[in-house]
């Protein structure tokens, strides 16, 4: 007897799923009806409380009569273990149409065993969404649960929080908490459903509502403090922030509520951070030698502690053409000149090719040791941080004050931030000219290693744009 003589000709099956994140429960049934032969298109996977499907009223009693029976010898079923491992986090998502995605997926396998390395098929990418969807809420609960504390005469502290997901993640999350807060007694509320934690047994219970949840304790204030203390305006990246911390979750963290004057503040406290960075002390130096002797025996930020040299910036004094980099590089701390490794290299073929005579031009950067962090015997680049910039500006103002050139091309964020005195997109402010206070243009790019560490056709589109932006400024030499 075949698979397919336990099959009624023309029989639609409906599998009543027990919970919402059953996945063993789907995977046993899938099995079977893979064994029995039944196609995907007559198989409806209801959840509980699922509606809208023509078998959702049938009861899971009287469908599980209905299945066919398994045949005496069943075959093998074939399930990568790449599907198993994507296929358990899908089955946590709420798009109701995703265990019978699961399964004409694992149909489709017993036929085409690599079917998950087809990276164009659209059933497999939409697997790989609806897994990276759930694993993406399951880093938001881990990250935004806010435990408040609750006042209970007796027994141990109890600690409550208030969480919506999106998805059915909460039970498969519940042993992350529990690893977590071990010695705690703890609960998680959320509309799909909770999780209590005594300390030794975890249990489960009904959905919830938000006003079940304490909503704040004392200790909330400490934490809105620390918070405010650690946010780095000069730091700051808006787009970002919401990206990674979502409007949604802001009612449920104590901290949400500064972020918005911390945002409006921001911009003030950067400039009181870059006041605090100059030098009134310091006079300025009178000649380029003077800038190379001071920044050689500046010790004003944590880099100048590195053990390197100070490499000074290199051109005629009467450059019309001044070109900013972020710091100098392991070869240009070796030979104490500025851009002479493969992003210098790569600089001047460009700059050659945009009719740009580097000997013409004055070629410094926007902080003057190199910042490096040690991996074996090899010294690896690290980026300046803003303070570092700021503290450094003060030498590459007195650079500018000496050449005063009429174009200033800034390589990269680090060095337009040098020459603004605060943070810009390249993305955005490229293409345009910036007038400077003492009336020269500023033009900011991409920085060359940036193209370094690009491949393909991605390379050769940035590389496109940064010939572009060479253009225009050898443009503009010719008309200022």
């Amino acid at each position: 007897m075949t698979a397919m003589q336990h099959v009624s000709l023309g029989a639609h099956y409906a599998v009543h799923l027990p919970a919402p994140d059953d996945f063993a429960f789907w995977r046993e049934r899938a099995r079977g009806l893979i064994q029995c032969d039944v196609p995907p298109d007559r198989v409806s996977w209801i959840e509980p409380g699922g509606t809208g499907d023509l078998f959702a009223s049938e009861g899971p009693a009287r469908s599980e009569k209905r299945l066919p029976p398994l045949p005496a010898d069943p075959r093998p079923v074939r399930a990568s273990q790449r599907f198993l491992t994507v296929a358990r986090s899908a089955a946590l998502h709420s798009d109701p149409a995703r265990f019978g995605l699961l399964y004409r997926l694992l149909w489709r396998l017993q036929r085409n065993p690599r079917l998950m390395e087809d990276k164009a098929d659209p059933e497999v990418r939409r697997l790989e969404e609806l897994a990276k969807s759930v694993r993406r809420d399951a880093h938001k609960m881990h990250a935004f649960v806010r435990f408040r504390e609750v006042a209970e005469e007796d027994g141990p502290p109890h600690f409550v929080a208030w969480f919506e997901p999106d998805h059915h993640i909460v039970r498969a999350e519940a042993a992350f908490f529990m690893r977590r807060f071990a010695n705690m007694r703890w609960s998680i509320l959320t509309p799909r459903g909770s999780i209590h934690w005594d300390g030794e047994t975890m249990r489960e219970g009904p959905p919830a509502r938000r006003e079940d949840a304490p909503q704040g304790d004392p200790v909330e204030n400490l934490w809105r403090s620390y918070y405010a203390s650690i946010f780095n305006p000069a730091r700051l990246k808006v787009g970002a922030m919401l990206s990674e911390m979502p409007k949604k979750y802001w009612k449920n963290l104590p901290e949400a509520e500064l972020i918005p004057q911390l945002i409006a503040g921001a911009q003030a406290r950067e400039a009181a951070m870059v006041a605090a960075g100059s030098r009134a002390e310091w006079v300025r130096p009178a000649s380029l030698a003077e800038v190379a002797q001071g920044a050689a025996a500046c010790r004003d930020c944590p880099i100048a502690d590195c053990g390197t040299r100070a490499v000074a910036g290199e051109g005629p004094q009467q450059a019309a053409l001044m070109i900013v980099g972020e710091q100098p590089g392991d070869q240009e701390d070796a030979a104490g000149r500025p851009f002479v490794g493969p992003a210098g290299q790569l600089l001047d073929d460009h700059l050659e090719r945009a009719g740009i005579d580097r000997a013409q031009a004055y070629v410094t950067n926007a902080v003057k040791h190199f910042k490096f962090t040690w991996k074996g015997k090899h010294r690896l680049h690290q980026s300046p941080g803003a303070k570092e910039i700021d503290t450094c500006r003060f030498w590459l103002e007195a650079e500018r004050a000496l050449i005063r050139p009429r174009i200033v091309l800034a390589l990269g964020a680090s060095a337009a931030r040098g020459l603004l005195g605060k943070t810009v997109s390249v993305t955005r402010e490229r293409g345009r000219a910036i007038r400077l206070d003492d009336g020269a243009e500023l033009w900011v790019t991409v920085h060359p290693s940036y193209l370094l560490r690009l491949d393909g056709a991605a390379r050769a589109e940035q590389a496109a744009l940064f010939a572009a932006d060479l253009a225009r400024v050898q443009a503009r030499l010719g008309e200022v």
